[in-house]
């Protein structure tokens, strides 16, 4: 598929796309004309790595962590190694304290919603 289908379908736009092959997240195959074709993977993959990032996950980590896992219709994924998961463990740590301090934060928020709906 064209470089603005997978755009289309992932909701990303082209210009990151073009970032991830260059980091070697994703690949893609030329056409004659020098057009990107990515596989049907791309869209699994691409997904995958927004949710990566979304989880505060650097393009670095994310880059060690990909040939660890699998995509749909793709075979086996590589091993971890030990580091990676000493790594994947402090990153791991990280979103747990970020998710202690939103529900802190909502806590508080309801708190004040509460509040303000019993004054009136």
């Amino acid at each position: 598929m064209r470089i603005g289908e997978l755009a289309r379908r992932t909701a990303v736009s082209e210009r990151s796309l073009r970032y991830y092959e260059k980091l070697g997240l994703i690949g893609a195959e030329r056409t004659p004309g020098g057009h990107r074709d990515f596989p049907e993977s791309a869209v699994g993959r691409v997904i995958r790595i927004q949710e990566l990032f979304a989880a505060g996950l650097c393009s670095e980590k994310i880059g060690l962590l990909l040939p660890c896992l699998n995509d749909p219709g793709e075979g086996p994924a590589k091993t971890a190694t030990p580091e990676l998961a000493e790594a994947l463990q402090v990153e791991r740590a990280r979103i747990d304290r970020m998710i202690g301090d939103l529900l802190r934060s909502r806590d508080v928020l309801d708190e004040v919603i509460d509040e303000a709906l019993a004054v009136h």
